[in-house]
C-alpha cells in the first residue's frame, strides 16, 4: 500500500511526533484562551500545582481545572472519535462521502435527548445543573446506541446494503418522531434542544467525561488496530475474502465500534458535522491512503481540529457562544461540495 509521502514511508514515527506536538499546541492555545485570558508561564505554574491545594483554589485555576480542562479534553476525544469513525466507515464502504452518521447514531441520540428536554426535564421540575449533565448524556448515549442495535438487528444476516438502508429507514424515522416530539416544547426546552443539536460542548464536566471515555476510547483504539483489515477491503470485498478477511464479519464488528465511539461522543457534544468527513481527505490528500497512516492520525488532526473549532466558537462572539456544530460546518461545507465535484470528475459517484 503506497502513501503519499517518501518521507512518510521512511519516517513516519517523525510526522506522528509532529501532530502530537500540533495537538498538544492546539489545547494549550484553547486552555490558555477566552473571556479571561491566562498567560503562557502561568498556565504551567496552575498545572504543575495540582497538588498544592492553595494553588487550586484560585479564580484561574478553577476556570482552568473545572472549565476549560475538562472541555479541551472533551473536544479532543470528541474530534479523535468522529475522525478515526468517519476512515473507519469510508474504508468499509470504499466511498469518500460517508461519516458516521450513516447507521443512524446522531439520530437516536438526537430523538432521546430531544425526549429528555421536553418531557423528562418539565417533570422533575428545577434540575440541578450536574443532575442534567448526567442525565442528558446517558439518555443520549442510550438512544443512539439502541438505533444502532436495531440496525444491526435488521441487518446481522444480510448483506451491508441492507444495513445501510435500515440506517436510512431509521434515521427518517428519528427524525419524524423530533419533529413529533419539539410540537410538545416549550421555548426553554426548543432553545436547550436547537442549541444541543448543533453541537455543544458548554457542559463539558470530568465526572459525565470519566463516565463515557470508556466508550469513546476503547472503541477508538480497537479501530485503529483495524487498519489492515481496512486495507484488504480497499481492494474490494472478493479479494479481501481471497485474503482471509471475513468481509461481512469485520464490516458489522467496525460499524458497531463506530456507532460505540460516535454514539458516546454525541451524548456529550451533541451532533457535530463533517469532522468524520473532512479529516481523513485531508490526510490521504497529504499522506495517502494507507489506513494505518490514516487512523493513528485522524485521532491527533480530529482532536487538533476539534479544539481549535471550539476555541473559536465560545471566543468569537464574546460574551456569548456559538454551537460548535456551526463552526465546523462551516469549515466543512465547501470540503463537502470540493468532494462531490471531485468525485464526480472521477466517475466515482
Amino acid at each position: 500500500m503506497q502513501t503519499g509521502s517518501g518521507f512518510l514511508r521512511q519516517s513516519p514515527l517523525v510526522w506522528y511526533g509532529f501532530f502530537i506536538i500540533i495537538t498538544l499546541l492546539a489545547m494549550v492555545y484553547s486552555l490558555l484562551t477566552g473571556v479571561i485570558k491566562i498567560q503562557t508561564g502561568h498556565l504551567f505554574e496552575l498545572i504543575a500545582s495540582i497538588w498544592n491545594t492553595d494553588a487550586a483554589t484560585g479564580k484561574e485555576a478553577l476556570i482552568l481545572w473545572n472549565l476549560r480542562m475538562p472541555r479541551a479534553v472533551l473536544s479532543l476525544s470528541v474530534g479523535a472519535a468522529l475522525a478515526v469513525s468517519g476512515a473507519s466507515m469510508q474504508g468499509i464502504f470504499r466511498n469518500p462521502l460517508v461519516e458516521p452518521g450513516l447507521v443512524g447514531i446522531s439520530a437516536g441520540s438526537a430523538l432521546a435527548a430531544a425526549c429528555v428536554l421536553v418531557f423528562v426535564f418539565p417533570v422533575m421540575g428545577d434540575v440541578s445543573p450536574a443532575t442534567s449533565s448526567l442525565i442528558l448524556p446517558l439518555s443520549a448515549f442510550a438512544g443512539g446506541l439502541t438505533s444502532t442495535l436495531i440496525i444491526y438487528y435488521i441487518g446481522r444476516n444480510e448483506s451491508i446494503a441492507i444495513l445501510i438502508l435500515a440506517g436510512v429507514a431509521i434515521n427518517a424515522l428519528c427524525g419524524a418522531l423530533i419533529g413529533w416530539v419539539i410540537y410538545y416544547a416549550d421555548d426553554s426546552a426548543l432553545r436547550s434542544f436547537t442549541f444541543w443539536s448543533l453541537g455543544d460542548l458548554s457542559g463539558a464536566n470530568w465526572k459525565s467525561f470519566l463516565i463515557a471515555s470508556p466508550f469513546i476510547w476503547l472503541p477508538v483504539l480497537y479501530l485503529c488496530r483495524q487498519h489492515r483489515d481496512l486495507d484488504m477491503l480497499s481492494l474490494g470485498d472478493r479479494q479481501a475474502f481471497h485474503a482471509g478477511i471475513q468481509v461481512e464479519s469485520v464490516k458489522k464488528r467496525n460499524i458497531m465500534a463506530v456507532a460505540m465511539a460516535v454514539g458516546a461522543s454525541v451524548s456529550l457534544s451533541g451532533a457535530i458535522g463533517f469532522i468524520g468527513l473532512v479529516v481523513p481527505h485531508m490526510i490521504r490528500m497529504m499522506f495517502g491512503p494507507s489506513h494505518k497512516n490514516l487512523m493513528i492520525l485522524s485521532v491527533f488532526v480530529g482532536g487538533s481540529l476539534m479544539m481549535l473549532a471550539d476555541t473559536f466558537s465560545r471566543t468569537w462572539v464574546q460574551p456569548a457562544e456559538l454551537p460548535v456544530g456551526i463552526v465546523t460546518a462551516m469549515i466543512g461545507s465547501p470540503f463537502f461540495i470540493y468532494l462531490i465535484f471531485n468525485t464526480k470528475n472521477k466517475k466515482l459517484l
